[in-house]
């Protein structure tokens, strides 16, 4: 099917509205999301639930007696990264380029009429960076970049109100503790990356991807707001992927 991405990043900071944009997607009409937002019907491949699975077998480290290896429980019942879990960051993309590839990669009947969403977050100077250049060229070739933006006072806003909502539902929620935010989400590179510009392309490992940054401020919850602020960033994301081929 042409004019839908292949492989669509979406990139930003902790509870930047990620989450939101795919909820979003998964809610609206099929011509609609293919027209305005150039998806097709699509797939999600997250490092969130990799990095939850290696949380809770950190819990397990420590009740064997050896000792957490990634994490610290900085919250009751909510562990976070600590500093020694770096590591994980880079285990994450090179788990995407072995799932993408396993998965999707040489599956041309998928990209037809579909479209692979990417998704993870990343902070410090060298973040986005770093995860980018560990991306395989074949991921890359097919790839647009959609990074949602809000300030980083936003974004830890966001994040504890929306772990207090889940909280009056689920004890299973779950939030980015201060103490990792603090650490790995204070500051972003993803403005030195694209020297600031809102939209264009990022050089990363020879090839040229075309991003696109979207201002996701002030929140809103109203679908026509949304759509407006989707269909005016994805539409010129589209345009940039076009022109690139």
């Amino acid at each position: 099917m042409k004019g839908i991405f292949q492989h669509l990043l979406v990139l930003g900071r902790p509870a930047c509205g990620k989450s939101e944009f795919i909820d979003f997607l998964k809610h609206s009409p099929d011509d609609m999301r293919r027209q305005r937002l150039h998806v097709g019907r699509f797939e999600e491949v997250d490092d969130f639930p990799w990095l939850w699975e290696k949380f809770q077998d950190d819990e397990i480290w420590e009740k064997t007696g050896y000792g957490r290896l990634y994490t610290e429980e900085y919250m009751p019942g909510n562990p976070g990264m600590a500093p020694k879990g770096a590591k994980l960051f880079d285990w994450c993309m090179y788990k995407f380029n072995d799932v993408i590839a396993r998965q999707y990669l040489g599956r041309e009947e998928f990209y037809r009429d579909s479209t692979l969403l990417i998704e993870f977050s990343r902070g410090g100077h060298d973040g986005f960076g770093r995860a980018l250049r560990v991306l395989d060229r074949a991921i890359l070739e097919r790839a647009a970049i959609f990074h949602i933006h809000v300030s980083r006072e936003e974004s830890w806003r966001r994040n504890v109100a929306r772990y207090q909502e889940k909280l009056k539902h689920s004890i299973l929620a779950h939030m980015v503790p201060k103490q990792t935010y603090d650490c790995f989400y204070d500051t972003s590179d993803w403005a030195e990356l694209t020297r600031g510009e809102p939209a264009g392309r990022l050089d990363v490992n020879g090839l040229q991807v075309p991003f696109v940054t979207m201002n996701n401020e002030p929140e809103s919850t109203d679908a026509a707001v949304l759509e407006e602020r989707y269909s005016a960033a994805l539409g010129q994301l589209w345009q940039l992927r076009s022109s690139a081929r």
